[in-house]
């Protein structure tokens, strides 16, 4: 897009009978930004995520992803973005190839850049021997980081990350962010929750969500200045705090 705004969300509103999950919430995100989208179990980043991956219509309010109206191209945007959920997103009873194979073949990619991608995929994962591996047998952080290798082997403008290093260990996270700086830098916009704090840190700029509605926008460095705190995990408690609704 040519502003470099490729989110934007104009008080998106999602209402299940009389329960406002997702009250009003305003915001932009730029091309090949990590941005993170924080809040407590219960808080509504799910449901807003959800609404902009395509997977649910907003009750009210305007939003865009890649260009694409959330009302009219939910199909279009499913298909032009790259998506992995917090439970593990690929197939145990296919190999680590075969999985590569599948997901190219799902977003109509040619069998010239399936074998290209899979094979630089392996390289950059070190997974070479592990090719015609069944994926069920990998550890946890590898499954991690092959799913995101995965989410974006079509080469997505935007990729949502949903909590995507739940359970792994304090190296594996950081490789997996690592894998991230690298998508920004080839212009991938990363739309990341997280449960863990110290990776708002990562992030160019990160959302609190509060009760279904964004409480603080602003960079990691500008919250913690915002609000006295030493760090984003001090931040998002002392936002936690206000919350009505019981956790999830």
């Amino acid at each position: 897009m040519s502003n470099g705004i490729v989110i934007s969300a104009n008080k998106l509103t999602k209402r299940f009978g009389d329960f406002v999950a997702v009250d009003h919430i305003s915001f932009e995100v730029n091309k090949g930004e990590i941005f993170g989208f924080l809040g407590a179990n219960g808080a509504g980043k799910t449901t807003a995520m959800r609404m902009l991956c395509g997977l649910s219509l907003p009750t009210s309010g305007l939003a865009t992803v890649a260009g694409l109206d959330v009302y009219k191209d939910n199909e279009k945007i499913k298909k032009s973005i790259g998506y992995m959920s917090q439970k593990f997103s690929l197939y145990d009873d296919l190999t680590v190839k075969e999985n590569m194979q599948f997901y190219g073949g799902i977003y109509h990619k040619s069998n010239e850049f399936i074998k290209n991608k899979t094979a630089f995929i392996l390289d950059q994962l070190h997974l070479q021997k592990e090719a015609n591996v069944l994926v069920r047998s990998l550890p946890l952080g590898w499954k991690q980081k092959l799913a995101f290798s995965v989410a974006i082997f079509h080469e997505p403008e935007i990729v949502f990350l949903d909590e995507p290093t739940g359970g792994v260990d304090p190296v594996t996270r950081r490789e997996f962010w690592n894998m991230i700086y690298q998508a920004s830098e080839l212009g991938i916009t990363v739309f990341v929750t997280t449960h863990y704090m110290d990776e708002a840190e990562y992030c160019n700029r990160v959302s609190i969500m509060v009760d279904g509605r964004i409480e603080a926008l602003d960079t990691p460095a500008q919250l913690k200045k915002n609000y006295g705190a030493a760090s984003m995990d001090e931040v998002f408690l002392k936002l936690a705090r206000k919350a009505v609704r019981a956790a999830d």
